[in-house]
């Protein structure tokens, strides 16, 4: 009975608030530990996150450097690109003027060489109306062979021509006869070619009467040769004559 006693009050004794004390002391002292643990992994795991914080942050910056270094060259190249357009078209626009000034240069020489043509063409028919005016009463006589003047005066063969063909006409007194000569060559004097004689009369009214008598008999003759009488007119007449105007060489 005494040793259950004895068991009885150790028992009590242990339930005393001492005891109890111990246990909250001890659970203290754990939460402590637990909590400088808890602390220590938080800790830890803000320091990897504050590192890999810091890299990504190194990361990104590295990578905003490299595209504004990218932005800036490509700002570059576009600046590149814009000036080389500009002086692009500033060359074309140059060009344009250049070619507008040679064609306002071409159309003045174009305009000045047609005044000058027109200029030229107004003196070579004037001249040629002037040339063809003091020609007007001339005649040529074509075909009659060579050396016949040698033997008689040019004058005295005309004068044959017209009592042969015309012989009517040799009993009016024609006009006077100024000038009456062998043209010379003028191409070729190798060429076996007869020369014209040229009879200058003093009156257009006799040469007309004399190529209109000519015109009408159709042939003329001078010894058995068959000749031909025209009125002494320019090739440049005769090429702006325009065709069947009428017969300007007249058998």
């Amino acid at each position: 009975m005494k040793r259950q006693r004895t068991i009885t009050q150790m028992r009590e004794k242990e339930k005393t608030p001492e005891n109890q004390l111990s246990d909250q002391e001890s659970l203290s002292l754990q939460e402590k530990d637990f909590r400088l643990l808890v602390q220590k992994m938080m800790q830890d795991i803000g320091n990897k996150l504050e590192a890999k914080m810091d890299n990504l942050q190194e990361t990104l910056t590295r990578e905003i450097q490299d595209i504004k270094l990218k932005q800036e060259e490509m700002q570059n190249t576009i600046t590149e690109i814009k000036n080389s357009f500009e002086a692009a078209n500033s060359r074309i626009q140059e060009a344009e003027e250049q070619i507008s000034e040679v064609e306002d240069r071409l159309v003045e020489i174009t305009d000045a060489e047609q005044k000058r043509e027109k200029r030229l063409k107004a003196n070579e028919e004037s001249l040629r109306e002037l040339w063809d005016n003091v020609k007007r009463t001339n005649i040529c006589i074509i075909g009659v062979p060579e050396g016949e003047e040698r033997e008689k005066e040019t004058e005295k063969i005309f004068q044959e021509i017209i009592a042969e063909n015309f012989p009517n006409m040799g009993k009016e007194p024609l006009s006077q006869i100024q000038e009456a000569q062998r043209v010379p060559y003028k191409i070729n004097p190798r060429r076996n070619t007869l020369r014209h004689i040229l009879i200058k009369l003093t009156k257009i009214k006799d040469k007309g009467k004399i190529l209109k008598a000519a015109r009408e008999k159709k042939q003329i003759i001078y010894k058995g040769t068959l000749i031909r009488l025209s009125a002494d007119i320019s090739g440049e007449t005769l090429q702006a004559r325009p065709e069947g105007s009428g017969m300007i060489y007249l058998m």
